[in-house]
């Protein structure tokens, strides 16, 4: 069992939890992911690391309440356990020769591209961070990109924020401006990651993407979350998460992601039929 060592709400749709898992913590490295279930009975489902301590020996999940599990941790306390706690998983992610780098977060993805940008921070690299969101009351983790880059740039859809735009539109003022990036990372939804890399594509910018494919075993063993970069099959939790976003194909990934959207629904409508709250992983 593994205890919940702190939870925070970052808005109305996303919350953070804190796991006491040392084993997990001691190896975990930016890019890589843990399954977990929330009880015995529960279903397995993937969650890229947002963050560790090794002294403290936990590991920080970030999650959107949308499908029947994570509405079930979202209503997990400080306290609480989970049955199984499984990682790290997936290749980390690799810097080396880095000088300047963007780090790009659409959204939730910017849980996970908070590590990558604290990771080439602390190696002494040059950091431009550009996160967006919806609107305002969906920024996330602000003050924690902040304090791991050099510049930080956040976008809103609505411009409720007080900047209207697309994290693209930023990245390719800046590359107008004469930003010379060794890598560009984008992690986000498929569509955001793809522009991304259409903007990136023309310069020669190395762009890094992490992707989160349906996936069920996290072993390479079930092909379920198989994706084609460079007209090759891979597997996103074994040859992955990360992958040159110039060679992905992003048409297809999004069928993929949107394959079990009306099975999902029905699950989470069947949870949420008992006795008004959601009771099952």
């Amino acid at each position: 069992m593994f205890k919940i060592l702190r939870k925070e709400k970052l808005n109305s749709q996303v919350t953070l939890l804190e796991i006491d898992a040392p084993f997990v913590a001691r190896k975990a490295e930016p890019g890589q992911f843990v399954i977990l279930r929330a009880h015995e009975e529960g279903e397995r489902i993937p969650l890229t690391i947002a963050d560790y301590d090794r002294n403290r020996g936990s590991v920080t999940i970030i999650f959107q309440e949308v499908g029947a599990t994570t509405r079930l941790l979202g209503n997990f306390e400080a306290g609480d356990k989970l049955a199984d706690f499984c990682g790290p998983l997936g290749n980390p992610s690799h810097f080396e020769g880095v000088r300047k780098a963007a780090v790009i977060g659409g959204g939730l993805g910017t849980a996970i591209a908070y590590p990558q940008a604290k990771k080439l921070f602390g190696m002494g690299v040059d950091v431009d961070v550009i996160i967006g969101f919806r609107n305002k009351e969906l920024i996330i983790l602000e003050e924690e990109m902040a304090k791991v880059s050099h510049h930080l740039y956040v976008t809103t859809d609505d411009g409720s924020n007080g900047t209207r735009g697309f994290v693209s539109d930023i990245l390719k003022k800046r590359i107008e401006e004469g930003e010379k990036y060794d890598v560009v990372i984008a992690i986000g939804p498929p569509i955001m990651m793809k522009v991304v890399c259409d903007v990136t594509r023309p310069h020669g910018i190395k762009t890094i993407v992490s992707l989160n494919p349906i996936m069920i075993d996290g072993t390479g063993m079930c092909g379920g979350c198989r994706v084609t970069v460079g007209d090759q099959t891979k597997f996103a939790c074994v040859d992955g998460p990360d992958f040159d976003g110039h060679l992905v194909d992003f048409e297809e990934l999004v069928r993929r992601l949107s394959m079990y959207r009306e099975h999902e629904k029905e699950c989470l409508d069947r949870h949420e039929c008992r006795l008004g709250g959601v009771l099952d992983g």
